[in-house]
């Protein structure tokens, strides 16, 4: 199973949510704003619909019956890189920071607003059609100023792309990449938790001070070179700070 080709007409999304009532309603809601929706109420039902028809991104409830979101998730995730948004009635900061770490491209906490799900389903898909869209070009190469660089390394904001000093492709997750561009945007700046969470604000806007730093975490374990130092430095009591020049190629 893999990602589905960048869609011609409306995307498809698959809800997956054991909650009848709520599910019914926030299907026809996906589907006013203009999606296509499948749904399902248990994870078998899910694998069914992701084996039979092309999906471009799932919603997907933590709380199933037999398996939970998160080990659905995991499996998933070694068999596609599908767009996946997590929904739950545990809204608590762990539930947060687990869907953070597990790499999904967003969480939304119940009761929430339909509105505010088709709104969130959009911007990951822009993001992933961005990305798409920029595949076709063989080379490898971003386009002209698209590649920002930085200690060697190489970030392609077009295929959302982090080359490391040894030319390998390092694996980020949409919350990390944001992140990273980000701090690339504000070098050798001191940036507070709140900052990094409005400059961010389309990946982890809702997120609190510990999914920051649980992503700083990450990102800068990803960032070290073997017997180097990450570029991404603690400001004790401020925030953090990009200490390396940056430049565009």
């Amino acid at each position: 199973m893999s990602s589905s080709p960048l869609p011609t007409g409306p995307a498809t999304i698959l809800l997956v949510e054991d909650d009848g009532a709520l599910r019914t309603l926030t299907a026809r809601a996906l589907r006013q704003s203009g999606f296509n929706v499948f749904t399902a109420a248990t994870g078998a039902e899910m694998w069914v619909t992701l084996r039979e028809s092309p999906v471009s991104l799932v919603v997907l409830d933590i709380m199933l019956p037999g398996t939970s979101g998160f080990d659905l998730f995991r499996r998933l995730r070694r068999e596609s890189d599908i767009p996946i948004i997590f929904i739950s009635a545990r809204g608590s900061e762990e539930d947060r920071v687990l869907g953070l770490e597990l790499g999904a491209d967003d969480y939304l906490a119940k009761p929430f607003s339909t509105r505010e799900l088709a709104a969130r389903v959009s911007a990951v898909l822009r993001r992933g059609a961005s990305t798409a869209e920029t595949g076709g070009d063989l080379t490898g190469e971003g386009r002209s100023g698209d590649t920002i660089v930085f200690d060697g390394w190489q970030l392609s904001q077009a295929r959302r792309e982090l080359r490391s000093p040894d030319g390998a492709i390092v694996d980020l997750t949409g919350a990390e990449f944001d992140l990273l561009s980000t701090f690339l945007g504000y070098p050798q700046r001191v940036l507070g938790r709140e900052r990094l969470m409005e400059l961010s604000r389309s990946r982890i806007g809702d997120s609190s001070d510990r999914s920051i730093d649980v992503l700083v975490s990450r990102l800068r374990r990803k960032l070290q070179t073997e017997g180097g130092d990450s570029p991404i430095v603690t400001v004790r009591g401020v925030g953090y700070m990009f200490r390396a020049e940056v430049a565009r190629a």
